[in-house]
């Protein structure tokens, strides 16, 4: 233990920073999904259902709201306007308070015409709009602590904001009638606490609610990926909500349930997609284009076989996070679990499009997908029920990540001129096993011996490549330097 603290002080400030923005997006995550078996008992299939179309209809109105400048627009702005970052950040906060009023006016104006769209109340509606808002103050200000290297006071923030949510959501929830509003209402009332004083804290430092400069360069990148990030919404949200308008609110539930479990590896994907991607503008901007593939590779490697094992003990983590209601969500699990391991395969390929500003590629190769998604789902769930939008998902997901590496493959003609980005093989490789073992694993969930079997043999091979796998490790530290 020693040696390992010895040589985390000798790591550079980078680094360290690295490993602590990896714990914060697992504690951050990861509290999160702990806490689903506490709500999935709380509420019933058909309350925990109306939850998730909240969420859905939250990620919808997000990018209406928003346009999450906050997003891939604002982390190259810090990278590109190092020398006015304060301004910068200040600024493009007052825009989206600016919006955010903009909307919360448009409304209250015509307030029961959207009520009788989300099929929300006034008070879920008002809740759902300020979360719009406190989730983009934090934000800004995460991407802003990731540039500098100031993990300590991101920790400790995620971590407070992390512990109070789901304390405030079941007090709350135990002692309302209204359990979904006040649920919402829980999450809302710890953001608000924990993220205000960011607001105020970037304001300050920058002193500078508008400039037409920052403005103009944010709105004119971040309206036209409006449809882009609207497509990247109804891949990932919209099929619980059409699952609640064709089937019902438990059906929803219980798709919500298989959607939560999968996205227990987003918690690797967004740890490592927010510690890689400032990386790979930088390498990018440097012209050292061939040095990504060391990251790339590994990356994809350590995503697929945590997915792999996620998907093999699917039956276990059913049982564990909710009643026998949800049992069925089994069967969703896998499909929708490949499906963020493609989701996370394309940030690689997005980031040249980001970098490089063609907005439309990403807009055009986004919204095919998401349109395909809607049609196929309209079709499948009408003829095999909810089961249906976890494979659809997959198919979309696929599509899309392959979309993206084709306008990534323009861009490399056009404005790199470098023989080759990424290896093909590679990637097919990689992609082409994983998928594979990871229906053999659905397969053999009626089969507990051979189940077992499977992942006693998967294990083994990680721990006969351990070497090999903590070289890989090594490596992404070494180059994060």
């Amino acid at each position: 233990m020693n040696i390992l603290i010895d040589k985390y002080k000798r790591f550079p400030i980078q680094i360290k920073a690295s490993i602590w923005f990896l714990i914060c997006s697992f504690f951050q995550k990861g509290i999160q999904v702990i806490t689903t078996p506490i709500f999935t008992r709380l509420l019933s299939t058909s309350e925990f259902g109306q939850y998730n179309v909240f969420n859905s209809w939250l990620g919808v109105i997000t990018v209406f709201v928003s346009m999450r400048i906050y997003f891939g627009v604002y982390t190259q702005g810090l990278v590109k306007f190092d020398s006015e970052k304060k301004i910068y950040s200040s600024s493009l906060q007052g825009l989206t308070l600016t919006l955010e009023l903009i909307w919360i006016v448009i409304y209250f104006l015509f307030r029961d015409f959207w009520n009788k769209i989300f099929g929300l109340t006034n008070t879920q509606m008002l809740i759902l709009l300020m979360m719009v808002w406190t989730t983009s103050i934090f934000d800004f200000w995460a991407a802003e602590q990731r540039i500098e290297y100031n993990y300590k006071h991101l920790v400790i923030v995620t971590c407070l904001a992390s512990l109070l949510k789901p304390i405030l959501a079941i007090v709350l929830v135990i002692n309302s009638i209204d359990k979904v509003t006040a649920l919402v209402f829980g999450f809302l009332s710890a953001e608000f606490i924990c993220y205000i004083c960011l607001f105020f804290k970037q304001m300050l430092a920058g002193k500078m609610f508008y400039s037409k400069k920052f403005w103009k360069y944010a709105l004119s990148l971040s309206v036209p990926l409006v449809p882009h990030y609207l497509s990247q919404t109804v891949l990932t949200s919209f099929d619980r909500i059409m699952i609640q308008r064709m089937i019902g609110s438990s059906e929803a539930g219980i798709y919500g349930l298989a959607y939560a479990i999968s996205q227990v590896m987003s918690l690797f994907n967004t740890a490592l997609t927010q510690t890689i991607e400032p990386w790979i503008f930088q390498k990018i901007k440097s012209n050292k284009i061939d040095e990504l593939g060391k990251v790339v590779y590994p990356s994809m490697i350590v995503i697929g076989t945590v997915n792999v094992l996620l998907i093999a003990i699917v039956p276990e983590i059913v049982m564990i996070f909710a009643p026998a209601p949800y049992y069925d969500a089994i069967w969703v699990i896998p499909p929708v679990a490949m499906s963020v391991y493609f989701g996370f395969m394309y940030c690689f390929f997005a980031d040249f499009e980001f970098y490089y500003e063609k907005t439309k590629c990403i807009t055009v190769a986004t919204m095919a997908v998401a349109v395909l998604n809607i049609i196929l789902n309209y079709v499948f769930i009408k003829i095999f029920g909810y089961y249906a939008a976890g494979y659809t998902t997959l198919a979309c997901y696929i599509l899309y990540a392959l979309f993206h590496f084709l306008s990534m493959e323009i861009i490399r003609k056009k404005e790199i001129k470098c023989r080759t980005i990424y290896s093909n093989k590679l990637i097919v490789g990689i992609s082409l096993i994983f998928v594979i073992l990871g229906f053999l694993f659905m397969f053999t969930y009626n089969f507990l011996i051979i189940r077992y079997a499977g992942i006693g043999l998967f294990v083994l091979i990680v721990i006969l490549k351990r070497k090999y796998i903590m070289a890989m490790i090594f490596d992404f530290i070494q180059l994060r330097k």
